[in-house]
Parts: structure tokens; sequence; C-alpha cells
């Protein structure tokens, strides 16, 4: 297809197409004269990835073209393909409790990693944030949240084992591309059902 059909079957604007090509997010087409180019299934795929980085987890353009570049690279695992764009979808946050709190904090948290025998790299920056947000909880007088840990684990374990077991596609791009696109949706599908929770626990108690 031309790119005036792309971006009628991907409803992103051409200039904007245009300008992910520049960007080098979205492989060239295939030259069918000077002036035009073909585009295939490969770049519907790659565009809706793109947009769902974009638009959906609001991450900035120099971060997607890391993710895809991360897809991109055949010559590594596809384990370590995966963790390169969990990588740079995680948002890095300030440390902002004392050194004190998050020490204890990073016992407390390597600790259930230990018990759910999780394989999780030191560098993680989801592990710094779920340090962080437990010093932040202790100091905020939550103890009772900090001691949900074990029972969070757990159901996370659960349904990230559901995720993971159903993707399925025949190619390893399409494959890396499926994990990330549901690890993407997956947080705001489970975000909102916590909130609709809530708020179904909330009415019943104490409405």
């Amino acid at each position: 297809m031309r790119i005036g059909e792309l971006s009628k079957a991907t409803g992103i604007p051409v200039p904007t197409i245009k300008y992910y090509l520049r960007e080098g997010l979205l492989a060239p087409g295939e030259l069918t004269s000077p002036n035009q180019a073909s585009y295939g299934e490969a770049h519907l795929r790659r565009l809706r990835l793109i947009r769902a980085l974009v638009d959906l987890a609001q991450v900035p353009v120099a971060q997607v073209k890391e993710i895809v570049d991360s897809l991109d690279a055949d010559d590594i695992p596809l384990h370590d393909q995966i963790g390169r764009t969990h990588r740079a979808l995680t948002p890095t946050r300030k440390p902002t409790a004392s050194p004190e709190a998050r020490a204890a904090a990073a016992v407390e948290v390597n600790a259930l990693l230990t018990r759910r025998g999780w394989t999780v790299e030191p560098e993680a920056p989801a592990l710094t944030t779920l340090i962080e947000t437990v010093a932040a909880l202790r100091s905020l007088g939550q103890d009772n949240l900090v001691s949900f840990l074990d029972a969070y684990a757990e159901a996370v374990e659960r349904f990230t084992q559901l995720e993971v077991q159903a993707v399925s596609a025949p190619t390893r791009d399409q494959l890396a591309e499926s994990v990330v696109i549901g690890t993407i949706l997956g947080e705001t599908l489970i975000s909102s059902l916590r909130l609709l929770a809530h708020e179904s626990t909330s009415a019943k108690l104490w409405r």
C-alpha cells in the first residue's frame, strides 16, 4: 500500500508517518519509483505499536525509538529484548525516602523476591520504584498496606503468567511486539479494574 493507504489503515496522519520515518521509528518502504514507496503488514504492525506507546503509554518519542531498536535487535535473546523495552517503559523516579528508610525497604523487597523465587536484575527500574514506594508507605504510617506485599505479589504473578502464556505469534518480531503491547494495555486494564473495584467496595462499606 502507499503512504496514504497506510495512514487510512492506521488512523495516523501522513505527516506523522513521515516524521516516524525520518526519526527511524519506522523502516522505509520499498521504493516503487523515485518518489513513491510501498508499505506492507510489518509497517502496519509497527505503526500500531508506536501509536500504543505514544498515545496510551505516553512514552516520549526518544524512548519509543529505544524500544523499537530493541525489538529490531535480533542478535540478543528474546528475554533480553523484551527486558529492554520494559526498562524503556518504566519511568525514572527521583528518590524521596531517606537513606535509612530506603535501605530498610530494600531489605523487605529483596526478601519478598526471594520468597517468591523471582529472577530480577538489580538495576531494574521497577525494583527501585517498588523500594521507594514501600519506604514512602512506611513513612506515611501505611504499614497495613505494606503487609499486603505477598498478597499483591501472588495476584500479580498469577495474572502475569496468564498474560505471557496467552501471547502467541508466528514470528519472533510479532511475539515481542505482542508482549510489549500487552504490557501497556495490561497496565491500563489492571488500573481501571482496581479503581472500579475500589469504588464498588467503598459503596458497599460506607455509602
